[in-house]
């Protein structure tokens, strides 16, 4: 069983920056992949970044191309989400994602465990 803790959503103005993490918890430090997605009021739940660990690939939606950048920790199974030029429509719900294999998904079915959602907020 994973278990995933995000951290580090907060209210920030438009054009600001956060950094998010996500510490995953009871897995191996083998072939796995780690993203994140979000979901904003009323909407469904979207991809936003993913990372193999394997072959440090990444994978980005095309709304977030060229300011968010995932990365992960060496030492430890983390992945980190940094945003950059934020604005009003990257406010949401941040969730971490977590699924053996190094084949990059952006379905939702494709991950097996989540974490329980950091709130980011972009106020204009």
């Amino acid at each position: 069983q994973v278990r995933l803790e995000e951290s580090g959503g907060g209210l920030v103005q438009v054009g600001g920056s956060l950094r998010l993490s996500c510490l995953a918890s009871g897995g191996n430090s083998g072939s796995y992949t780690m993203a994140w997605f979000r979901q904003a009021p009323g909407k469904e739940r979207e991809f936003v970044a993913a990372f193999s660990r394997n072959n440090h690939n990444t994978y980005y939606a095309d709304s977030v191309k060229g300011r968010f950048a995932i990365s992960r920790d060496n030492a430890l199974i983390t992945v980190y989400l940094q945003m950059n030029s934020l604005k009003p429509e990257d406010t949401a719900v941040y969730y971490c994602a977590f699924k053996d294999g190094s084949r990059l998904v952006s379905n939702i079915k494709g991950y097996d465990y989540w974490g329980q959602g950091t709130q980011v907020t972009v106020s204009s």
